[in-house]
Formats: C-alpha cells, structure tokens, sequence
C-alpha cells in the first residue's frame, strides 16, 4: 500500500493497482502539489461536507469516473450533482477493489455554503478507516479530541494515522498528541495546517509532544509505503 499527502487534508492512497484520493481540496489550496485536472482516481474518499474536503470532488469525479465515497447525505448531494457516489454512514464498513472502509465518529460539522450564504446539512462527519494487505490507514478528517479514539484502535491497530493539528477549527497540536497517545499507531501524521491563517502551525510542536516518537512531518509529495 503507498500512501502520499498532498497538503491540508489531501491523501492518495495506491492498493491492488486502484488509486483512493481522500478529501480532494486542490483548487485555493497553496500548500498542494497537485493540480486537480491531473487527477484521476478510481475512487474518492470525504470525511465530510466542508469545502476544504469536498475541494474538487465534482469535477474529479465526472472526468475521471471515480466513485464517490461518503456519508449518505452528502453522497446523495453528490448524486444530484451528476456524481457516482455510495453513500455509507458511521460504523459501517464495505469491501471495494482497492480493500475495506469503514467510517468513525468525528466531532466536528458539516455543510455546504450555497450562493446566498445558507449553508446545506451534509450529515454527520466522520473518520475513516482503509484497510488492505494487511495494512490499517486511518484518517481522522476534522475531528477534536474524544476517548473512543482507544476504542478505534483496540479494534483495529493503525499503521498510519492522519492527525489535525490546526487548532481553532479542530484538535491543536496538544490534543493531536494525546490522540496520537490513544491511538497507538506505528507512524503518525499532522494534517490541516497552515493552510489558512487561523491554523497556523509548527508540525514540530506535534511531533515533539508525541510519546512514543511515532510522528513524522509529511511535506505534500512525500510517501510511506507500507
């Protein structure tokens, strides 16, 4: 399984010869090296309904074919969008061609704002989980701090986990680490920082609070392969 960050919340997961793009903001996001009409994944991964996740969902996915993974009632925005898109929702898992997801609670919001500034509900938001090879990548989306992150990881034990640290919007970095302490995960990665004013961050604040010296600072482009 090869896994790459590509800036803010972006992930790109490459299994069993199918490409998994997570939370696709590339449009407005400085800190990418992607461009979104380069894109062509099999299949595209939101962890909820904000546009710094949904980023270029649409456009992606009507280019490329990509199935759209999410919530339900954000996949069936999507679907009324003209997007293939199967909806799920939290604690529910399903086995697809690049390997099994399964979506965890997030505590966060999600919702689109619309033209005349009215914001439509996407559903909950969430976590999620991808599974294959014998590998568990998990990627937290906007989440604060919450104990059950044990529970995530007693039943199913992480090799890489994808962290918020921004602050003001979700977890800071002192919180991350703690999360990073329930989860146990062999490597563990900052996200959505940075990128805008209000969550600006040192990674290394993270890194450093991390007990058990599992954190490690991607810059968009870098790649695990687990």
């Amino acid at each position: 399984m090869k896994v790459s960050f590509h800036g803010h919340s972006i992930v790109k997961i490459e299994s069993n010869g199918k490409t998994v793009l997570i939370d696709p903001f590339i449009t407005g996001n400085d800190l990418t090296d992607l461009k979104a009409n380069e894109q062509n994944p099999d299949f595209i991964v939101l962890t909820h309904g904000h546009g710094d996740h949904v980023g270029d969902t649409v456009e992606i996915a009507k280019r490329s074919g990509a199935l759209v993974i999410a919530v339900n009632e954000l996949a069936l925005y999507l679907q009324h969008q003209g997007v293939n898109a199967h909806p799920m929702h939290i604690g529910g898992s399903r086995e697809f061609e690049f390997g099994k997801i399964k979506f965890t609670q997030a505590f966060h919001g999600s919702g689109l704002q619309q033209e005349d500034g009215t914001f439509l509900y996407m559903g909950m938001p969430a976590g999620v989980l991808i599974m294959n090879e014998g590998k568990t990548v998990y990627h937290a989306g906007d989440t604060g701090l919450f104990s059950d992150m044990k529970l995530i990881a007693q039943r199913h034990p992480i090799d890489l986990a994808f962290l918020p640290i921004g602050d003001n919007f979700t977890m800071g970095p002192e919180d991350a680490a703690i999360a990073a302490e329930f989860l146990q995960a062999k490597t563990v990665v900052p996200i959505h920082y940075d990128t805008f004013p209000p969550i600006k961050q040192n990674p290394e604040d993270f890194t450093s609070k991390v007990k058990n010296g599992s954190g490690k600072v991607m810059n968009a482009g870098d790649i695990i392969q687990l």
